[in-house]
């Protein structure tokens, strides 16, 4: 399923939002613009989880594998996997950020990314696979989404052989059949022991973002309430 828009309008320009946007597409870019020797562009900061056991350990004396969890959420693995990661974010993170405000929303963000990368170093602490990408973050984006706009409808794509099916979805089918679909993925790569999408990234942010919507909900409540 492929998103397309949602129907409910921003009431402010998501700035934040755009310029996380920006930022990405920049750096896939300058990896573009790298080419063949992209490698040395990830190696310096994508986010490997072993690098970060041995740091624990004591084994590793550089701070390097703190920095690359953040600087990893602006690095993408391809084309599709660029253009997947935006269009999400194009389509949940205006509203979000509207109901957040700019600043909390950008906070919200990166902390929405880096639990997703500590859950996801939880699952493969041992692992010398290169982490990259914002799909983390954008999770967290999507579970807030879930909690604040349940019942917004999104304009899907759907795939069924060779036809192409545009559907209406509620919102909350449309991410709860995401978030099942990544759950269930990042099972099967755990029994099989063979992946290389972090699915357990996917579900932390997710996970994450709900939670701080909820908090953020139950304090607006509140507010509004002594008001």
């Amino acid at each position: 399923m492929i998103p397309l828009k949602d129907n409910i309008p921003s009431k402010t320009i998501p700035i934040i939002n755009y310029l996380i946007i920006a930022v990405n597409a920049y750096i896939f870019i300058l990896e573009i613009k790298i080419g063949s020797n992209v490698m040395w562009l990830i190696e310096a900061y994508a986010f490997y989880p072993k690098e970060l056991t041995l740091l624990l350990r004591g084994e590793l004396l550089s701070l390097s594998p703190v920095k690359k969890m953040f600087t990893s959420m602006f690095l993408h693995g391809g084309f599709g996997h660029f253009l997947g990661n935006m269009l999400f974010l194009f389509i949940f993170g205006d509203n979000v950020e509207d109901r957040l405000g700019h600043i909390r929303y950008l906070f919200f963000y990166l902390f929405c990314g880096l639990a997703a990368i500590l859950l996801h170093y939880i699952f493969n602490a041992y692992s010398a696979t290169p982490t990259l990408g914002a799909s983390g973050a954008i999770a967290g984006v999507m579970g807030a989404y879930f909690i604040f706009f349940p019942y917004a409808k999104v304009l899907t794509l759907i795939p069924i052989f060779i036809f192409l099916q545009f559907v209406e979805i509620p919102a909350f089918f449309f991410l709860i059949f995401w978030f099942i679909m990544q759950f269930y993925l990042g099972t099967v790569s755990k029994i099989l022991g063979s992946s290389n999408v972090a699915w357990w990234a996917h579900v932390g942010g997710f996970v994450v973002g709900v939670i701080i919507a909820v908090i953020s909900t139950l304090f607006r409540k509140i507010r509004r309430a002594y008001l």
